[in-house]
């Protein structure tokens, strides 16, 4: 299946992905104004779209369709045509007495190595990992972390979690070794590879955890923290919803988790929870995280309401940004723009950041609205609204 898209110009732009297609925005050079082009796949859920960095033109998208299902798409020329790929994720029909997994949607996308191009990684619910080798073309099963014998123990039961599923997601190359990777569970918590995904270890120390008994409905109230006696290394307890590595120093990894925010320098193996530090009144849970590109120790995160019924909303209806500068020691309310009131959900991958000089921040939100900073979250305006419900939001650069 072949699909028009839309021509793109080069430079800056942020590919948002929603519950009724792709929409892109392009910047003016000074990033003050703002065009609207798309939709592209009008009507379907496209749950992540990411240009590859590597040449700057291809694309792939993650849709469920209609009539197709959960498929991806590519596009080799910046968005103005797409094709659907002739084998999207899918797993193997089920041996006699086995479980069969189906795959429900493809969640996250990202480009391999740069040493690797044409290599893709996909994360999927029911949670799986999967790769490309031909620029999205074709995926294959990452049978290392979907066949390992511990996989019921590691992930989550599809039946159980948020109404769209457990999640694989945040899939992260190291840029300095292709065979060392990371990759987020939601629920499972953070794994780890070093020979390329033929086998991973968890990474879960420090972290807190929701309740021990694996309850959905204990799960959103109860809280086990590190060291407690029933506190377990590996399962679905540990629910990081996004999870960054520096793009200058590898070795620093942020986490926006369930239970909080937290940050690990490796070779260390134990996360701290540098969200402590967050006003009290706000709390540090929420869905999304972006990293400064040039400073280590600068951090957004977009706070939500985690507590009584769990709402998922701007906490007390006062939407805000929140920034570090000194690794999560200090935090600084950034609401300048924003509305004095409002109910906001930012989903996990609505937040985006770019690499100007000075450093622009968007986020995208479920009621449809894209808000932008070209002043590193001191300023804040509405780039759009009344979009469809926002699912990503990727701010990218056109060759």
């Amino acid at each position: 299946m072949s699909t028009e898209g839309v021509p793109l110009k080069s430079g800056n732009v942020l590919i948002v992905s929603t519950r009724k297609g792709i929409f892109f925005l392009q910047a003016d050079p000074d990033r003050r104004n703002w065009e609207l082009s798309g939709p592209v796949f009008l009507g379907h859920i496209v749950n992540h779209a990411v240009l590859d960095p590597r040449n700057g033109q291809t694309m792939i998208a993650a849709a469920v369709t209609g009539h197709l299902g959960p498929t991806v798409f590519r596009s080799e020329d910046a968005g103005r045509t797409w094709i659907e790929a002739r084998q999207p994720p899918a797993f193997d029909k089920a041996k006699a007495g086995d479980t069969p997994r189906v795959v429900g949607h493809t969640f996250w996308l990202a480009p391999g190595h740069p040493s690797e191009p044409g290599v893709w990684f996909a994360g999927t619910s029911p949670q799986a990992l999967w790769t490309s080798t031909d620029d999205g073309r074709s995926w294959a099963s990452m049978r290392g972390f979907n066949d390992h014998p511990d996989y019921g123990k590691r992930t989550e039961d599809p039946q159980a979690g948020t109404p769209d599923g457990p999640v694989l997601h945040s899939i992260l190359i190291d840029p300095r070794n292709s065979n060392h990777m990371y990759l987020g569970l939601s629920g499972g918590g953070v794994y780890e590879t070093t020979d390329h995904g033929e086998s991973w270890t968890p990474l879960n120390h420090g972290m807190a955890t929701t309740s021990s008994e694996l309850n959905i409905q204990d799960a959103e109230t109860m809280e086990v923290a590190y060291g407690d006696l029933a506190w377990q290394e590996m399962g679905p307890q540990h629910d990081p919803h996004c999870v960054q590595m520096h793009p200058i120093d590898p070795n620093v990894l942020y986490q926006q988790n369930h239970c909080g925010i937290y940050r690990l320098e490796r070779p260390g193996t134990t996360w701290d929870r540098i969200g402590s530090n967050m006003p009290a009144e706000v709390g540090d849970i929420g869905f999304v995280m972006g990293l400064h590109p040039r400073d280590v120790d600068v951090c957004w995160v977009f706070p939500m309401d985690g507590t009584d019924v769990w709402p998922r909303t701007s906490p007390d209806g006062r939407p805000a940004v929140f920034k570090t500068r000194n690794a999560g020691t200090s935090w600084e309310r950034q609401d300048s723009g924003l509305p004095e009131r409002g109910w906001y959900t930012v989903k996990r991958q609505a937040l985006s950041v770019d690499e100007e000089d000075s450093v622009g921040v968007y986020f995208g939100t479920t009621s449809g609205e894209v808000w932008g900073s070209i002043d590193e979250g001191q300023s804040w305006s509405c780039l759009i609204a009344h979009l469809p419900e926002i699912y990503a939001v990727e701010a990218a650069v056109i060759g």
